[in-house]
């Protein structure tokens, strides 16, 4: 039996359960706070040191980095481990996926992470942990060490461009793939919501896992709502049945 490729979709909504919360849900943070928003955007971010200094202290506070993978992602790495050809294209920028165990060269992505640094005018990366630690230190808003240019979260704000290689890298594998996972994610957020109209186009067998309702639910071959720390598991053990002779 051929094993299928699977795609794996993620939004927040997998790693609520680690503690991070979404931003667009109920209860998310820009629902609950519009204007943390601007923390997030780029020209914001870029033309007003004391949004810098805001930003700088959320992120501090927020503890992201001391964020475990639950079980939804530990499933997702165990699949990978059984053999089975699995590749992730995430939304969110925790890296909880590789922490479970996920390889990185089979995780892009789309929105960067929010583990690195990098500097807006050399280019130079480095770890969060280390530009917290200057912040800790009393630096408000600290600047590249190589130039001394403005830092940011390695992430894709609002207001900048996803990386063209990495989208389409994920509109390859959507393509590619025999069955495609989108989980804990709206599907409403572009060019991300689309790669789940690319797979089924290219007759790849669609699941939405997902507590609200998707544009892409008619579309679906199985929508499950029940919660995901439980659910993605329970589907990700019946990947093999969908096998091919």
């Amino acid at each position: 039996m051929t094993k299928p490729l699977v795609a794996i979709l993620s939004g927040a909504g997998i790693s609520t359960d680690s503690g991070i919360p979404d931003y667009r849900g109920p209860n998310g943070l820009w629902r609950k706070d519009p204007e943390a928003e601007k923390l997030v955007t780029y020209d914001y971010y870029m033309g007003d040191p004391e949004i810098r200094r805001r930003s700088w202290q959320m992120r501090r506070a927020n503890g992201a980095l001391d964020a475990e993978p639950n079980a939804a992602h530990v499933a997702v790495a165990e699949l990978e481990r059984s053999g089975v050809p699995v590749r992730v294209i995430t939304q969110n920028v925790d890296g909880l996926h590789q922490l479970a165990g996920m390889p990185a060269r089979k995780v892009l992505e789309l929105h960067g992470t929010a583990r690195q640094v990098v500097c807006t005018t050399c280019q130079v990366r480095g770890p969060m942990e280390d530009a917290l630690r200057r912040v800790e230190a009393g630096e408000p808003d600290p600047p590249c060490l190589s130039c001394g240019g403005v830092l940011k979260p390695a992430t894709v704000m609002f207001g900048e461009r996803l990386d063209p290689v990495v989208l389409g890298q994920a509109a390859a594998i959507s393509k590619a793939c025999q069955i495609f996972v989108a989980v804990g994610t709206t599907l409403q957020v572009q060019p991300a919501a689309d790669l789940a109209g690319v797979a089924a186009d290219h007759g790849a067998r669609l699941v939405v896992v997902n507590a609200d309702p998707t544009p892409y639910d008619d579309r679906a071959d199985e929508v499950i709502r029940e919660p995901i720390g439980t659910a993605l598991p329970e589907l990700l053990h019946r990947i093999p049945a969908f096998g091919r002779p």
